[in-house]
Order: C-alpha cells, then sequence, then structure tokens
C-alpha cells in the first residue's frame, strides 16, 4: 500500500514538474501582417494571440507586428518565415505566387459558390494538400497553417460603365497584381490586363492608367477608391479572397505537443475570425457605397453563367502551365464537390 502510493505521489510530482516546465518555457511567435488595424488580417491575429495566450495558460507570447515592420512584401516576409527571423505571417496567392505557383488555384474564377462552400474548403484535407506541397517545395521550412479571408469575394468595379456581361468588360484596363493567373482571366473576359503595384492604384484610376479592378467592396471602401472615380462594382463574387497563414515549420515542431495543439487551435480560431470579418463590415461598405452614388449590379443567374463559361479556358490554362497546378486544381474540385454534397443533404433535413 505505502509502495502503491509512494509510485502515485512519484507519478503526480513527475506530471506536475513536466506542467510546470511547459510553463515556464518562455515561447515567443513574432506574427506580421503587412496591412493595417482596420484589416481582417488584423482581427484575425488579434484572436489568435488571445487564445494562444490564455490557452497556454501564459506559456506561450505572440508578439504582433502589423504593418512593414519586419518586412515589406510577400517575397521578402516569406524568405522570413523560412529563415526563421519571421515565425507567422499572412500572404495572398499573388503575394506568395513566385514561390508557391499553386497556390493561384484560390484565385481561379467561379469554382466555389459562396461563403459556406468556401469555409467548408478551406477548413478542410484541401488545406492540408497545399501544406504538404508547400513543405515540400519550401525544404520543410514553410508551413502553411490555415487559410482565412481578407475581404470577401474578389468583384469587377471600374469607373467607366455597369458591367453585366463578360462583354461589357471588353477592352477595359482592369488592374492586376503582377502574377500570370489574373492576367489571364482578364484577358479571357476580353479585357486588357495592367500590372500595378497596390500603393499606386488610388492615382491610376485618377488618371486613367487603370479604368478597373478586381476586389472586394471593403478594399475599395477602405482606399476611398469611388474619390477616385471608381463608380461601378458587379457582384459577380468570381474569387473567394483567400488569406494563407504561414507559419516557420521548425518554430512549430520545436514546441511540445500540448503547445502545438495549443497553437493549431489558435489558427483555427483565427481561421473563424477572418470567416466573419468582412461579413460585418461590407453591410457599412456596400452602404457606404451606394449612398455614394455608386452602382452596384448583381448578376442575373443566366449573366452569372454566361462569366463562367467565358473565364472557364483559365482552368486549361492553370493545369498546364503551373507547376503543380492539376494536382491542386484536383484537390480543390474534388473538396467543392465533397462540400456540395454535404451542404445539399445539410439543406434538405433542414428545411423539411
Amino acid at each position: 500500500m505505502i509502495k502503491h502510493l509512494t509510485k502515485a505521489a512519484m507519478t503526480a510530482a513527475l506530471l506536475a514538474g513536466s506542467a510546470m516546465s511547459v510553463a515556464a518555457q518562455d515561447i515567443t511567435i513574432r506574427a506580421t501582417a503587412n496591412s493595417n488595424e482596420n484589416d481582417e488580417d488584423y482581427d484575425g491575429l488579434v484572436v489568435f494571440k488571445d487564445y494562444v495566450e490564455k490557452a497556454s495558460n501564459g506559456a506561450i507570447a505572440v508578439e504582433l507586428f502589423i504593418g512593414t515592420q519586419l518586412c515589406s512584401g510577400g517575397a521578402e516576409c516569406l524568405q522570413g518565415i523560412a529563415d526563421g527571423t519571421i515565425d507567422v505571417f499572412v500572404t495572398t496567392s499573388g503575394g506568395a505566387a513566385g514561390i508557391f505557383p499553386y497556390v493561384q488555384v484560390l484565385d481561379l474564377p467561379y469554382l466555389m459558390s459562396d461563403d459556406r462552400v468556401a469555409e467548408t474548403v478551406l477548413a478542410g484535407d484541401f488545406t492540408r494538400t497545399m501544406r504538404e506541397m508547400a513543405l515540400a517545395d519550401s525544404g520543410d521550412t514553410i508551413r502553411i497553417m490555415t487559410i482565412g479571408n481578407t475581404g470577401g469575394w474578389r468583384n469587377f468595379a471600374n469607373t467607366q460603365r455597369r458591367v453585366q456581361m463578360p462583354s461589357d468588360l471588353a477592352g477595359l484596363k482592369i488592374r492586376t497584381v503582377v502574377a500570370d493567373l489574373p492576367q489571364e482571366l482578364v484577358k479571357s473576359l476580353g479585357a486588357s490586363p495592367t500590372p500595378i503595384s497596390w500603393p499606386e492604384l488610388f492615382t491610376s484610376f485618377q488618371t486613367g492608367v487603370v479604368e478597373g479592378s478586381k476586389n472586394g467592396i471593403t478594399d475599395i471602401m477602405n482606399m476611398k477608391f469611388p474619390e477616385a472615380g471608381l463608380k461601378y462594382v458587379t457582384l459577380d463574387g468570381h474569387a473567394y479572397m483567400g488569406a494563407i497563414w504561414v507559419m516557420n515549420n521548425e518554430k512549430f515542431l520545436g514546441m511540445p505537443e500540448d503547445m502545438r495543439r495549443v497553437v493549431v487551435d489558435g489558427f483555427s480560431a483565427l481561421q473563424q475570425a477572418t470567416f466573419a470579418s468582412p461579413k460585418r463590415k461590407s453591410i457599412q461598405a456596400y452602404s457606404d457605397f451606394i449612398a455614394g452614388g455608386g452602382d452596384l449590379y448583381v448578376p442575373t443567374p443566366a449573366e452569372k453563367e454566361a462569366f463562367r463559361d467565358a473565364a472557364a479556358p483559365v482552368y486549361d490554362w492553370f493545369k498546364q502551365n503551373v507547376t503543380g497546378g492539376e494536382k491542386i486544381f484536383n484537390a480543390l474540385t474534388d473538396a467543392v464537390s465533397s462540400a456540395e454534397a454535404d451542404l445539399a443533404k445539410a439543406y434538405e433535413a433542414d428545411l423539411n
């Protein structure tokens, strides 16, 4: 009996010592986003920091660097993740395409129909497939932790006229990033892709260097683009604005398993926050756009189908020209089909 109690006491002491050891660890996560405090990325980081610090009982501290304090752009920041000088960073597909070209699959048009489909897909195995590909291509240094949202859905917006059909885009100079896929999409719709850096876009609208863009409404209003002449928005919802959250893989794997679980749960909370944030912010943004004289157009189902048909050649271009394109395209379309089937069952149960 005494021996049994002694062993139990020793086990308890060892467990307590282990817990104290973890609690005493000074784990600091340096997280950065090249945005500002009005952005969904910031909302996500605030939720991540709060969750991780509380759930780890103070064993993990999260330091936030908003803007360009640690790095000034996608390539530089991703290099910081690979080097370990930055622990967490959020990038768009355009910002990561130079290193991981297949992440542009998130910009392929009209593959995901609405928020429920997109959120189901991005919370599942599709993201794990992209993680495996990125780890392999970065020498196991850059780990995709989750994919959230940054601004809702991309829609066509312009300074010239209402766009109801793809033919209405003909000849318009549409701002894109430097990446190939957005340029191919704009060309497939008959418009002229014009790569312009984000900070230069306001002036480019004013001067007519570009006449349109592919943005979410919160970005349009936060950047005051209507003041530069942007008057027409067509809610074609051609792409979900995915935000790819990455972490230094060595930093993540170097943590005890219970702390890794906390971090994974923290990214799940972050993802949910970024899913929700654009929904709320877009309400006021749309209201302000209309109040300022903006023209907001919702395509009919037939018109939206015309956009899909016009953009369809981009799918084959992507699979044939982007390294890893066919693999990630199949992973996404399979995930979408599965999500749509699950949601159809849910509707059947909930509507009857």
